[in-house]
C-alpha cells in the first residue's frame, strides 16, 4: 500500500504544504501579534479599515491603484480563490502544472477543471495559443470557461513569466472574455530583483484581473493565514468585490484579530520588515542556486530558479535508475526522494503535471537546517552555504541525484 493511501490521503486529491521558508519569525511582528493578542472581537469578513489601507498601500507600491473600496483580506489565498470561483461561476482554467490547491477548490465547488500546456520559457502561465484552443474545444463540448488563474512567480516551477509571454497570455484571454486571478503571492522573492521584470497582468488588463497575495510568500510565517485581493476598480469589479464578500460571509472567513494587526504592520512595509524579507530571499536564492546545481550536474533537467522557495525537477534523463528502484511513475518517485532524501518531495502530480512524468518539487527550507538555532543562524552568517549544517544538507542532495546518474549510467542500454 501506497504511503499516501495508508493516511487515507489520495495520491492526487491532496496537495503538499506551502513551501515554508523555515525561518524565525522577525521579532516586531511577534511583537505585533503578541499587542493584539488581548482583542476579543471578531475581524469583519473581508478586513477592517486599517488592514485594507495597508493593503491599498502594498498594491499602489507597485504600480496597481486600488482604495479600500476595491481591496479584501481573507484568512489564506485558498478562501479568496474559492469565493472568486464560487462568485464567477463556470469552468476554470490553470496552467500545467499549476500551484498545488488552485484546482481542488474549483472541484470541491463542482466546477471542472481544464489544465492547459505552459511554453518552454516558463511555467505559471498557459501557452496562449493553447489556451485559445482549449478555450474553444470546451465550449464546442458545451462547457463554460470564464476564469482563468495563472501565476507572474510560479509554485511549482519557482519561473517568471517574461512580459512578451505574459502579454500574450493575456491577450488571448481578453478575446475569449476570460476573467483572470492573477496570483503575485511569490512576486516580492524574485532572486534577481534587478535583473528580473515582473508584469502582473492587472497593469495590462485592470478591468478583467484581479489580484490575490497570499502574505505567506515573503511577508508573514505561513502559520499565520493571511491574504488579500485587489478587484477591478469598474461597475462589475464592484460587484464582484461584494459577490466575493457574500461568500466569505457565508465560510466565517475572518483574518484573526492578532494575525491581521501583523499583516497591516507587514503590509505597510517599515524597514525592519524589508530587511528581513530581502535577507530571506537572498538566503533562499543562494540555497536554491546551489540545490539547482547539485540535481543538473546529476543530469537531472530543472529551470533555473527565479522566485520562491522550491525548484522543480524532471528526473527524465535518470529514468534508468529509476526503474530498477521500482519507481513507475511520479508517485513512487515522491515516495522514494522523501525517503531518501529525509525532506519531502512531492511529486508533479500534485501540481497538475502528467503522473507518468518523472518531476517533482524540491523545497530550499529544509536544507537550512533541523533546529531553530540552525536556521536562525542562516539569516546571519554572511556565508550560509558554508555552514556546517547547510553544507552537509547539500552534499546529502547531491549524493542522492550522483548516485542516480552513476546507475543512470550503469544500466543504460548500449546504443
Amino acid at each position: 500500500m501506497r504511503q499516501a493511501d495508508a493516511v487515507g490521503q489520495g495520491p492526487v486529491r491532496y496537495g503538499p504544504v506551502f513551501p515554508d521558508d523555515g525561518l524565525p519569525v522577525l521579532p516586531e511582528l511577534a511583537e505585533v501579534l503578541a499587542g493584539a493578542a488581548s482583542r476579543t472581537g471578531e475581524e469583519p469578513v473581508g478586513g477592517a479599515p486599517a488592514l485594507l489601507d495597508a493593503a491599498s498601500g502594498y498594491f499602489e507600491r507597485r504600480g496597481l491603484p486600488a482604495g479600500l473600496a476595491r481591496v479584501a483580506a481573507a484568512p489564506g489565498a485558498p478562501a479568496l480563490l474559492v469565493a472568486l470561483t464560487a462568485a464567477l461561476g463556470g469552468d476554470v482554467l490553470v496552467p500545467r502544472p499549476c500551484a498545488a490547491w488552485w484546482a481542488p477548490y474549483a472541484r470541491m465547488l463542482g466546477r471542472s477543471v481544464f489544465h492547459v500546456g505552459t511554453p518552454a520559457e516558463c511555467g505559471g502561465v498557459p501557452d496562449p495559443y493553447a489556451l485559445l484552443e482549449t478555450v474553444r474545444r470546451i465550449r464546442d463540448e458545451g462547457g463554460d470557461p470564464r476564469l482563468l488563474v495563472l501565476s507572474v512567480a510560479d509554485d511549482p516551477t519557482a519561473t517568471v513569466a517574461p512580459p512578451e509571454v505574459m502579454h500574450e497570455t493575456v491577450e488571448a484571454a481578453a478575446a475569449e472574455g476570460l476573467h483572470l486571478v492573477s496570483d503575485e503571492t511569490w512576486r516580492d522573492t524574485l532572486h534577481a530583483p534587478r535583473g528580473t521584470m515582473v508584469l502582473s497582468p492587472a497593469e495590462m488588463l485592470p478591468d478583467r484581473v484581479t489580484v490575490v497575495t497570499d502574505l505567506a510568500g515573503a511577508l508573514l510565517p505561513s502559520g499565520w493565514p493571511a491574504a488579500v485581493a485587489r478587484f477591478p476598480g469598474d461597475r462589475d469589479g464592484r460587484a464582484l468585490r461584494a459577490r466575493v464578500l457574500d461568500v466569505l460571509t457565508a465560510l466565517g472567513a475572518r483574518v484573526a484579530a492578532p494575525v491581521a494587526a501583523a499583516a497591516g504592520h507587514a503590509l505597510g512595509e517599515p524597514p525592519p520588515v524589508l530587511a528581513h524579507r530581502d535577507t530571506a530571499v537572498r538566503l533562499h536564492a543562494r540555497v536554491a542556486a546551489a540545490a539547482h546545481a547539485a540535481v543538473t550536474g546529476a543530469g537531472a533537467l530543472s529551470p533555473p530558479p527565479q522566485a520562491g522557495r522550491h525548484l522543480y525537477v524532471d528526473l527524465g534523463p535518470l529514468r534508468h535508475a529509476l526503474t530498477p528502484r521500482g519507481v513507475g511513475d511520479a508517485q513512487d518517485l515522491e515516495e522514494f526522494l522523501t525517503a531518501r532524501l529525509g525532506l519531502p518531495a512531492p511529486g508533479g502530480h500534485r501540481f497538475g503535471d502528467d503522473l507518468g512524468a518523472p518531476r517533482v518539487r524540491l523545497s530550499t527550507g529544509p536544507l537550512l537546517g533541523r533546529t531553530d538555532a540552525e536556521r536562525a543562524e542562516c539569516l546571519t552568517a554572511p556565508l550560509p552555504l558554508e555552514l556546517p549544517h547547510v553544507q552537509r544538507a547539500l552534499m546529502s542532495l547531491r549524493s542522492v541525484f550522483d548516485d542516480l546518474r552513476d546507475d543512470a549510467q550503469r544500466w543504460e542500454p548500449p546504443r
